[in-house]
């Protein structure tokens, strides 16, 4: 009987070898045939984009990465510096996850007698139209029993980034960055019907007339550049049907007329309370993707400045964007293979510049660190979903889940590829200097990205 137990395990270690040496020929075919594959299509791929007629009209970046292998499968100028507009998220995105964590700090307070004294931290939800519904603090300053303190002291930045245009101070996609976002720091006008214009929050109602000398080349409404008087055009009045936005300005005196307003009970303004060494507490939001999907999927600007200013309260208790900035540079993008010029969280500065292989690194970060289902479900994903709803389809649903960066003549597009073979591939394709709309650039960049979903 031992011997036959010997035998059959014998036999059984024989048999187990040979599998597992096929095996091991079989992996090392595939990874040859594979290696193989990508030299022959890398020159191929390389033509598709040095020989293109709409990317020899401009600057263009590409870059494109196995992260199984770690290898760069394709670079074209990918060490050049180029605008990033709005792929600056994806480093924003990757620094919020890094410092905030799992509960995200809503207000800071002390109590001082009756009274409650509190600080902003940044968070940009309290009652924002466009996220989910959370009253905690809404519920928080409202039920309290004493007085109200807001102060403001903490926040130490400008409204606007560097390098942020001026003159769109009164556009939709610009609101100001401070310390106690309220609606989004947006005023929302509604037509429904009703013979004028309403706005949300109504405090903003009497400060809205109409101004028939505006332009009528579509429905407009204007704000006066450091106050909150509001116009709008014969357009916004006939017109039945709409919703437009436009930021309002959020000087500390505004914050607190808004929320005496909604809240339907007093709060006073502190000029200079600082925020004491001992003894404050926090108010914490459970941190909630609907939040990251917002600025990834619909490269939500606002998002993106308050999250910065947000870790930079978590990291030394005062909002200042540079300060999360310059940490995360130093902390969580030091192994980026190129020094990122980087000045604000969304990307409208024009003083950004990064290169494509830095942007492939920084996805490969969040590739590793996220699980994949999460991840793609933030993105915004090719035919379905965010900036990208429109493109990049494929016939059995999205191959890709990327992030877009638009400015005027720039466009960007970097995120992940999953190709037809199963592979899972990080690209960033990066074009500036270039005269007219994107489309052409789109329709060109979809060529391309089809054809590596085909062949890889």
């Amino acid at each position: 009987m031992k011997d036959e137990r010997t035998g059959g395990h014998a036999v059984l270690r024989s048999n187990l070898s040979k599998y597992l040496f096929l095996l091991c020929c079989m992996c090392i075919y595939s990874g040859l045939a594979a290696q193989k594959l990508t030299a022959g299509e890398h020159r191929k791929l390389e033509q598709l984009i040095d020989k293109s007629p709409v990317f020899s009209k401009m600057f263009t970046g590409f870059a494109l990465f196995d992260p199984e292998t770690s290898q760069i499968l394709s670079d074209h100028n990918g060490d050049r510096y180029f605008t990033p507009a709005s792929n600056t998220k994806i480093f924003t995105f990757y620094t919020a996850l890094k410092i905030l964590g799992d509960s995200l700090p809503a207000l800071h307070y002390v109590t001082r007698g009756d009274s409650l004294i509190f600080w902003g931290s940044g968070h940009p939800a309290f009652l924002h139209a466009e996220l989910p519904v959370d009253s905690t603090v809404f519920l928080f300053l409202q039920q309290h029993k004493g007085k109200l303190f807001f102060c403001a002291n903490n926040f130490m930045d400008d409204r606007f980034g560097p390098g942020w245009a001026w003159d769109d101070y009164r556009d939709y996609y610009q609101p100001e960055r401070s310390p106690l976002p309220i609606y989004g720091n947006v005023v929302r006008y509604k037509k429904n019907g009703s013979a004028t214009p309403q706005a949300m929050p109504e405090l903003f109602n009497p400060m809205t007339t109409h101004d028939s000398r505006l332009p009528n080349d579509e429905v407009r409404f204007v704000r006066q550049e450091y106050d909150n008087v509001f116009t709008y055009n014969n357009l916004a009045l006939n017109e039945r049907y709409y919703n437009k936005e436009t930021p309002f300005y959020t000087t500390p005196v505004w914050v607190v007329k808004l929320l005496s307003d909604t809240l339907k009970r007093g709060v006073t303004l502190l000029d200079d309370y600082p925020l004491p060494l001992k003894g404050v507490k926090t108010l914490y939001l459970r941190a909630n993707d609907a939040l990251y999907r917002k600025l990834m999927q619909e490269s939500d600007n606002f998002i993106a400045e308050q999250l910065l200013l947000m870790c930079s309260d978590k990291l030394n208790g005062t909002l200042r964007a540079d300060n999360a900035i310059a940490y995360a540079r130093y902390n969580l993008f030091r192994d980026l293979p190129d020094e990122l010029i980087w000045n604000d969280g969304s990307g409208l500065s024009r003083y950004n510049l990064f290169t494509p292989r830095s942007i492939v690194k920084a996805l490969h970060k969040l590739y590793l660190e996220v699980p994949q289902d999460r991840l793609f479900t933030i993105l915004a994903a090719g035919g379905a979903t965010g900036t990208i709803r429109g493109w990049y389809n494929g016939k059995e649903g999205p191959y890709v889940y990327a992030k877009t960066g638009t400015l005027r003549n720039v466009h960007c597009l970097s995120g992940f590829l999953c190709t037809q073979s199963g592979r899972i591939l990080i690209f960033s394709f990066m074009h500036n200097a270039f005269i007219g709309g994107p489309t052409p650039v789109k329709e060109e960049m979809a060529k391309v990205l089809q054809w590596i979903w085909e062949h890889y």
